[in-house]
Formats: structure tokens, sequence, C-alpha cells
């Protein structure tokens, strides 16, 4: 039997969503200057540029690029994207995991389109060669409850006719996107960068706001997804000037992020985060009998979002496996040492450990026994 564990994680937070803040954080950072004052003030809009300029920097994004924070986090980003866009074409919708099913239900369900949609079950991708280049193509980047990623964008024609649509979530910050293949993507501060809920970054390529001005839809559009007016861009969207009012307590908390990241040297040093951490999570799988990756490939294994299910050797149903990581996920935040490593609620039974660049790595190794001594204790119980 495993002896419990004496030495325990520094900071347990292991939850994909939202994920552990910066290890330097604390609230005495935050500039709270901006904090009363209208989003719409010149210290507001200010600080709203600042968030967009040091995201443009630390992501790489081409100066053809429109980027603007928006309302309802990913999901909110997202949808302003496919309702405003959707239509013009044929769309291709490719889905292997729980967030992508649901861009999926959106198009065909609520706009009723006839989309062509490309399906893997989790822990693989679907054949992404078999995408056509002239239809919008809907996908997630990074499954964040599969753990599966596209290993790159060659597959994304150069001379396509249609646009991608990219949900990068939990990819953007610790993996490398190619913004010449993709022409909308959408993400949340509260991944990645450990930042606060509530809102959502929509990235345009020029070939995105051509759609935009060029397509009106055939169904209504909400004020807050509205993004042009009289035909043209509303430009203030993607210059600071947002469509609702957004928490500046959580835009300050944000360039505080992007601020930190830049000082460890931009997205190379998050990315080296991000591997070094999923490696070291990666040796212990690789060294424990009872558990394995979801994600069958290794090359399409995320970094941050790592989930894992149990072994075949392990001998239990979907039920009583379900039940097991009730009671590990119990047991280990009862003693402070790991929160929120379930795994998602639609996905197969089994742990999801977050493993961005936020986290330390020492941090993962500490967990590592801790896992071996709960799954024992939960088994017995």
């Amino acid at each position: 039997m495993t002896e419990r564990p004496g030495e325990k994680p520094d900071r347990p937070y292991f939850s994909s969503g939202p994920c552990a803040k910066p290890p330097v954080w604390g609230p005495e950072h935050l500039a709270l200057g901006s904090l009363g004052r209208s989003h719409r003030s010149k210290l507001g809009k200010a600080r709203l540029g600042h968030a967009l300029e040091l995201t443009r920097k630390v992501l790489r994004v081409p100066a053809t690029h429109r980027i603007g924070i928006v309302p309802a986090s990913d999901t909110g980003a997202m949808e302003m994207a496919m309702w405003s866009m959707l239509g013009a074409r044929p769309v291709t919708m490719l889905a292997w995991e729980s967030f992508g099913e649901g861009w999926v239900t959106d198009v065909v369900k609520q706009l009723k389109l006839d989309a062509s949609v490309v399906k893997a079950p989790y822990g693989a991708l679907p054949n992404l060669a078999a995408v056509d280049p002239a239809t919008d193509v809907v996908f997630t980047w990074n499954g964040t409850t599969s753990g599966v990623r596209v290993p790159n964008g060659d597959w994304i024609s150069d001379a396509r006719e249609g646009l991608t649509i990219c949900d990068a979530t939990s990819a953007a910050f610790a993996q490398d996107l190619p913004f010449d293949k993709l022409d909308v993507v959408t993400f949340s501060w509260q991944k990645v960068l450990g930042g606060e809920g509530a809102h959502g970054v929509l990235i345009l390529s020029p070939r995105a706001v051509e759609r935009l001005e060029s397509y009106v839809p055939a169904w209504p559009l909400p004020k807050i997804f509205r993004m042009t007016k009289g035909g043209k861009l509303v430009e203030g969207i993607f210059q600071g000037d947002t469509i609702n009012t957004p928490s500046m307590l959580a835009v300050e908390d944000y360039i505080f992020a992007l601020e930190w990241a830049q000082g460890l040297g931009g997205l190379g040093a998050l990315m080296a985060r991000a591997d070094a951490n999923a490696a070291a999570l990666d040796e212990w799988v690789q060294r424990t009998p009872w558990i394995e990756h979801l994600a069958v490939d290794p090359a399409t294994r995320s970094n941050t979002s790592v989930c894992l299910k149990f072994a075949e050797s392990v001998g239990l149903d979907a039920e009583a496996q379900a039940a097991l990581v009730k009671k590990i996920a119990s047991l280990l935040e009862a003693e402070g040492a790991a929160f929120d490593i379930a795994s998602y609620r639609d996905a197969p039974p089994g742990l999801r450990i977050w493993c961005g660049a936020t986290v330390e790595t020492d941090d993962i190794v500490a967990l590592g026994p801790w896992l071996d001594w709960a799954y024992e204790q939960a088994r017995v119980a």
C-alpha cells in the first residue's frame, strides 16, 4: 500500500478553467487606477487598448489582424463569429470532443445550416486532409475535454476559398497558432494566462473582415453579435471600444498576466513552460500501470488540458470508473493536494490535469505520488 505522501504541490490548482493564476500573482500587483472609472473614459480606453496591444505582442498576431475584447468568454467570441459569418458558403464542422460538438449543435440545430459534420471519438482526430478548402471550416485547435490537439496547420490550404474559424481557447499562449492559416481565432484569457472569467478575445484576419462587410446573414443578430454598421466593420470594437461594459478588474488582471508573460520571454517561454509540465506528467503516466493518455497519438496530445483514462487492466465499467474519479478527486481536494482534476462530465471517466504555463513543473512532479495514493485509497474505500 502506498504511503501518504509528505510533500504537497505548493499550488494545487490544476483546474482546466478558470486556471491557476501566474505564480507571482497577488492582488497588490493590479493597477487599480481604472477601477471605478468608465470603460469609455480616456483611461479606460487606454487600458483596454494596452491589453489588446500586449495580446498582439505576446501572441505574435500580425498587424493585418484585428483583435477585440468581447462578451461571454470564448463561447461569446465563437458565437459572434459563427452567427455573423456562416451561411455565405458551405460549411464543414470538425468535432472530436464536447466543445466542438457544441459548435455543431449551434450550426446545425440553431442556424439550421446543412453542414458537413466530420467527427472522431474522444482520443482521436478526424481526417483533416479530407476537409474541402472551398468550405468554411469550424474547429477547436485544442480539445479541452479530450486533450487532443491538431499538430499543425499544414492541412489548411493557402488557396482556401472558405474561412477557418478556430476555437483556440486552451491553445492560445501555449501552442504556436499559424495566423496566416486562421481567419478567425477565439479564446478566453482564463485559460493559459490564468485570467478571470467572463470575457473573450476575437481575432479577425482581413479575409474575415471582408466576409463581415460583404455578407448579411438571413437571421437576426443580437446587439452583442453585431460587428458591422452600414456594411462596414465597427473598428472601435478592435480599438478598445467594447460592445458592452467589461470588468476593468478582469482587464487589469489580464494585463498583469500579459506583462508577466512578456517578462518571461513571451510566447516561446510560455510554450516551454507548458511543454515541461506536460512532459513531467507524462513521465508519471509512463511508469503508472493504472492510468494512460486519452489521446492515442503522442503527436496530438495537448500540453495544456492533459486528459487521462483508466487502463483496461483496472477492470471497471464506465459507471464504476466515474465513481472512482469522484472518490479520487474528493480525497485530493480534502488533502489540499489537488483541486478540480476530474474529467469533464461528457468525456470518458478519468482525470484532467492542467499543465498550462501558469503551473509550476515542481507541482506536477509533486502531484504524481498523491495521485497514486488517492487511487489506492479510493479502490479500497
